[in-house]
C-alpha cells in the first residue's frame, strides 16, 4: 500500500468534515420543507406554494443523497425510495392542483344544510 503525502490526507480530511457539516444543514432544510408541505396543501389550501415546497424537497434530498453518498455509499442510497415516494407526491399535489383548477377554496369546508 503507498504512502499518501500528508497534505492529501489533510484535505481529504477536511473535504469529508465539510461534506457531514453541509449535509446536516441540507437535512435541516429539507426536515423543514417537510414539515411546511403539510399545512400548506392541507391547512391553507395553496396548492401552488405546496408544489413548488414539495419540488424544491426533492431537488434538496437528491443533492442530500449526493453530499451523503461521498461520505458514505449506504447512507446515499438509503434516501433513493424516499426520492421515490417524494416524486410521486410532486405528481399527486400538482395532479391535485392541476385537476382543480390551481383552486383549493372551500374544498374542505363543511358543507351547510339545506332547509
Amino acid at each position: 500500500m503507498a504512502l499518501q503525502e500528508p497534505s492529501t490526507v489533510v484535505l481529504s480530511a477536511c473535504l469529508l468534515a465539510l461534506s457531514k457539516q453541509q449535509g446536516a444543514t441540507i437535512y435541516t432544510i429539507q426536515l423543514a420543507l417537510n414539515l411546511i408541505w403539510m399545512p400548506l396543501f392541507f391547512g391553507f389550501g395553496r396548492p401552488i406554494a405546496a408544489t413548488i415546497d414539495v419540488v424544491t424537497l426533492t431537488g434538496m434530498t437528491g443533492y442530500l443523497a449526493y453530499i451523503w453518498s461521498q461520505v458514505d455509499d449506504v447512507a446515499g442510497l438509503c434516501l433513493v425510495p424516499y426520492l421515490g415516494w417524494l416524486s410521486f407526491a410532486t405528481y399527486l399535489s400538482a395532479g391535485c392542483g392541476y385537476l382543480n383548477n390551481w383552486d383549493f377554496s372551500g374544498m374542505w369546508k363543511p358543507k351547510s344544510k339545506a332547509q
